[in-house]
């Protein structure tokens, strides 16, 4: 299957999370009850009482990754095009990261409507979107956020409801990656020091976002962060292709 995907019609990408709120503190006395709630699971005290402490800790390291209590801050992208001459590949890397998070969401879906509005789950439908950990991470988080937002989902995101085999326009390499094993999480870091890519995290890494966004208020850093990973999904891709890595030559970063 992955042979015959026509690399040009993908849409790769990476999002960034942080907290909705700098701190616990800044959080309204309802959503302090229900991240305590929230808490109780992390932590996994279920017959104690959750601190304030514990849940403040707890906030700052772990609310990014809900939809419910954290926020969108950068959604990466890149495209494969090809040469209609020589027929040689490059991919065009690109940035949408802001701290008004619906101003990125409709910035990225505009990118969607136009470029990619053809999913591949519909008939006779071509364009894919790729990502590590997209089918549990990513799309979802999108999806929930944009409705929290009261946004018209992209039909390349609209996907509600459908079974795991009817998601033929979410190309997951962690997924591909599986083979069917579904007991372990394969960091996408470790892919690309088995294959041979270099890596994306040679800056920062998922766990430091937040305190560089609230701390450090640095959106370009995690924006440079965010266009590595992407990449490094693309170049996973050719591999798992059987394909040769991009060169820096075909490597183009857009607005930077």
């Amino acid at each position: 299957m992955i042979d015959k995907i026509d690399i040009t019609n993908v849409l790769f990408l990476d999002i960034e999370t942080v907290s909705g709120y700098a701190s616990y503190d800044e959080l309204t006395d309802e959503f302090k009850k229900l991240w305590k709630l929230k808490t109780k699971s992390i932590l996994r005290k279920y017959d104690e009482p959750i601190t304030d402490e514990e849940a403040a800790e707890a906030f700052e390291e772990k609310a990014g990754i809900f939809a419910e209590f954290g926020k969108i801050v950068c959604i990466s992208v890149g495209f494969v095009v090809r040469d209609a001459t020589t027929q040689k590949l490059s991919v065009r890397l690109k940035s949408y990261a802001d701290h008004d998070e619906k101003k990125l969401l409709e910035e990225f879906s505009g990118v969607l409507n136009k470029h990619f509005n053809d999913p591949k789950h519909q008939r006779g439908g071509k364009h894919y979107l790729c990502g590590h950990n997209l089918n549990e991470f990513d799309t979802p988080y999108m999806c929930r956020r944009m409705l929290i937002h009261q946004m018209e989902l992209p039909k390349i995101l609209d996907i509600a409801g459908k079974k795991p085999w009817e998601l033929q326009s979410q190309l997951d390499t962690l997924v591909m990656w599986k083979f069917g094993d579904y007991k372990n999480y394969t960091a996408l870091k470790l892919l690309c020091a088995c294959f041979g890519i270099p890596s994306p995290k040679d800056d920062i890494d998922g766990s430091e976002v937040g305190r560089v966004y609230w701390k450090e208020d640095d959106l370009e850093r995690i924006a440079v962060y965010c266009e590595k990973d992407v990449l490094a999904v693309v170049q996973l891709l050719l591999k798992y292709k059987r394909q040769p890595l991009l060169e820096d030559d075909q490597i183009h970063f857009v607005g930077r």
